[in-house]
């Protein structure tokens, strides 16, 4: 699977949107301006002694991401799409895109490619959910349809056995 933030803007959502990956075998893929500097002490705050295991790329702009991941099966997370995550089929290799905290990814961007468009239902006037959390909701829901390929199935106690 991959995660792909455009433009993202704080450090501590990147970090734990980073442990997530890590903690999944996600690869993660950040489309400059950065809204910080990837070697800040609040991102790898958020990422803890993860972030040195994360596989990560860097892009000039959207344009870049597109020209060096061509056919790249690609999902766009908004709260403006008509399509719940959970109606698509993700594949192994699917990319799922996030938009900056604060204002999403860009109408023009969604507008091309409205049948990609995915979004978590939520009730009332609440704009949207943390990107953290939306990345491990969108994220969890396409690594349950693959079966969890390649993670460990079974929870071990530290110091007991499961009888």
């Amino acid at each position: 699977m991959n995660i792909v933030l455009l433009e993202p803007e704080i450090p501590a959502n990147t970090g734990n949107i980073g442990r997530t990956c890590v903690a999944t075998g996600t690869r993660l893929h950040l489309i400059e301006p950065l809204g910080f500097r990837l070697d800040e002490k609040a991102l790898r705050r958020a990422g803890m002694d993860y972030w040195k295991e994360l596989d990560v790329s860097v892009y000039l702009n959207y344009e870049d991401f597109l020209e060096k991941n061509p056919g790249a099966k690609m999902y766009m997370a908004t709260t403006k799409a008509e399509k719940m995550y959970t109606q698509v089929s993700f594949e192994p290799d699917s990319y799922v895109m996030f938009g900056k905290e604060s204002a999403g990814i860009p109408e023009e961007i969604l507008v091309k490619n409205r049948e990609r468009c995915i979004r978590i239902p939520m009730m009332g006037r609440i704009r949207s959910l943390n990107l953290g959390n939306s990345v491990a909701v969108i994220l969890y829901e396409a690594l349950r349809q693959n079966q969890f390929a390649g993670m460990n199935p079974k929870g071990h106690l530290h110091r007991l056995t499961w009888e």
